[in-house]
């Protein structure tokens, strides 16, 4: 199985994409082994600001020591010279709020996952004949599960995320799973600024939890 299947798989799997950002190195950190404690095998950590690649280098040397089977992606990349950055930190994956041809480009030829934000047809169109097979939906509160009702039997090989405002509720979720998601990409809803905080990490491992249940109830119904 090649790289980019194999952290499809893993997301689909999961069901959820969890992505947050923390300027602080040990909250940060603390944060990941709760999601990973939680069930989490597959995260989303985002380059926002000048601490994201210092940060995201010491989440892969906790991730090299104590959770080898955990994948680390890295979000909002917008540049080339990004992607690159974060390559050579050990970015497992990569997602841009936008899609960025020669950042496509770059990574499927090294076979490493891209999963871009689309939210026109014209632009799932561009990236589908780019090679990306994975689409995030973003931002997702704007499009509605009813926009991916009305796109997705012209998109039939493609899997989709919406990222941006999905909630925890059952009835969110559910109705991401009927329009036809393979997985749902969960920030702040999940890992809000005021637990990261508290530093209320019971709270974001227990709450992660419930979402990992919630997920896997609806997709076997």
């Amino acid at each position: 199985m090649n790289n980019i299947q194999k952290v499809s798989n893993a997301i689909v799997q999961q069901g959820i994409l969890p992505l947050y950002f923390n300027a602080d190195e040990q909250v940060t950190l603390d944060v990941l082994k709760s999601i990973y404690n939680a069930g989490i095998r597959a995260v989303e950590y985002t380059n926002r600001g000048e601490a994201a690649l210092k940060n995201f280098s010491k989440m892969v040397e906790l991730r090299n020591a104590e959770m080898p089977d955990l994948l680390l992606g890295i979000g909002t990349i917008k540049d080339l010279e990004q992607a690159k950055k974060f390559e050579i930190a050990g970015a497992d994956f990569f997602i841009s709020p936008g899609f960025v041809p020669e950042v496509a480009n770059y990574l499927l030829a090294k076979d490493l996952f891209y999963s871009p934000g689309c939210m026109t047809p014209g632009e799932i169109i561009a990236a589908e004949n780019a090679g990306v097979g994975f689409i995030k939906l973003f931002p997702g509160n704007m499009l509605g599960p009813s926009f991916l009702s009305g796109i997705k039997d012209i998109f039939p090989k493609l899997l989709f995320m919406p990222t941006g405002g999905v909630d925890t509720t059952r009835e969110n979720i559910e109705s991401w799973y009927k329009a036809g998601v393979s997985a749902v990409g969960m920030g702040s809803k999940l890992i809000s600024k005021k637990l990261m905080e508290t530093k209320d990490y019971a709270t974001i491992e227990s709450e992660t939890k419930k979402v990992l249940e919630l997920i896997q109830d609806i997709k076997q119904k």
